[in-house]
């Protein structure tokens, strides 16, 4: 008995203030005053807050070019999966009534699109995506080997289903001329998704590094084709298939595409008129009735257009605030009554 109290008492906390608690921290006592302080600073941080980010974005300037019904012709073309090797172009035209100063982004839009279910975002092959073995498909489940039984690269249902429409953007200057408008193609991607996430393996000829290894179904080329003008910008680190490979998490979404290339007669942004999109259509929509569309954008110092925030931070300074002033007439009412009984 007189060795197990001994060690129940070697067990127990030391007696100092910082172990039993004691210090001024551990006992931190707030006043009214403070507390309503507080939450009335809170809520007007977050009203203030939510009124600059509503007028930011509504300063945004976006259209959306939806091409579904446009290039019906061609999307019927793809319905059949025979017609892969068939080429179709579709040509759609639109105004901007203002000019879109500074940086300008393309989007391409996807709706009804579920990037979000839970085979489909774990049919993929990190091991594969960060160069390490281009051969391992574990995990790529129904796209893990071809008809000849070689392992695909990259693998999996996510890969599978890149969105492979292409855009020309032409302005029309005039009734006579088109000017092709210049658009970037790098720096689309996250910058840890591309130096991070996503490496090629480590081999001097990139087609040398995928040999044994077969296409995506889907695929018109190989992965280490899709840029081969920019090797920066090719294999697993292509900003295209990165952009892609990051799934979205509602049925509707935008990915970005391109950036504007601010050179000759675009060095000010995009100016007010007539233009067209050139449409290289292979992505089909049709069977899961989805849609199309582009978007072109400038952006602000809070992101993109989206109001969720702006309103988010309006509702939560509207409830702290009215969340305050119930507190304060609590509080005002209580000490009322306080001072009755000490009279």
């Amino acid at each position: 008995m007189k060795r197990k109290s001994q060690d129940c008492k070697s067990r127990l906390p030391d007696n100092s203030a910082m172990k039993q608690q004691q210090l001024p921290a551990f006992r931190l006592q707030l006043s009214a005053n403070e507390i309503l302080s507080g939450f009335f600073a809170t809520g007007v941080f977050c009203l203030g807050m939510g009124v600059i980010l509503l007028l930011s974005a509504k300063s945004i300037r976006e259209i959306e070019i939806n091409y579904t019904e446009k290039c019906a012709s061609c999307a019927k073309l793809r319905e059949d999966a025979t017609n892969f090797d068939k080429e179709c172009n579709c040509s759609v035209s639109f105004y901007l009534p203002q000019k879109m100063e500074g940086n300008v982004y393309l989007y391409y839009k996807l709706y009804g699109f579920y990037q979000n279910l839970y085979r489909y975002i774990l049919s993929r092959s990190n091991i594969q995506l960060v160069g390490t073995d281009v051969k391992d498909v574990r995990n790529c489940a129904p796209f893990k080997t071809s008809d000849e039984g070689l392992p695909i690269a990259p693998c999996g249902a996510i890969a599978n289903s890149l969105f492979n429409d292409t855009f020309v953007l032409l302005y029309n200057f005039n009734s006579s001329t088109q000017i092709k408008v210049p658009m970037v193609r790098t720096a689309t991607a996250w910058w840890t998704d591309k130096y991070v996430k996503f490496q090629n393996p480590t081999y001097q000829n990139l087609s040398h590094a995928f040999e044994g290894t077969a296409k995506p179904p889907n695929w018109p080329k190989p992965v280490y084709e899709l840029d081969e003008e920019d090797p920066r910008n090719n294999g697993f680190i292509n900003d295209d298939f990165i952009v892609w490979m990051r799934t979205a998490a509602f049925p509707t979404f935008k990915k970005l595409h391109r950036r504007l290339h601010r050179i000759d007669s675009f060095t000010e942004g995009l100016p007010a008129g007539s233009y067209s999109f050139i449409i290289n259509y292979n992505f089909p929509v049709s069977k899961f009735q989805g849609q199309k569309a582009l978007v072109l954008s400038t952006l602000t110092w809070s992101g993109g257009s989206s109001l969720f925030l702006g309103l988010a931070y309006l509702v939560t300074g509207a409830v702290t605030l009215l969340a305050f002033f119930s507190m304060m007439a609590v509080h005002l009412k209580l000490k009322e009554r306080k001072t009755f009984f000490l009279q």
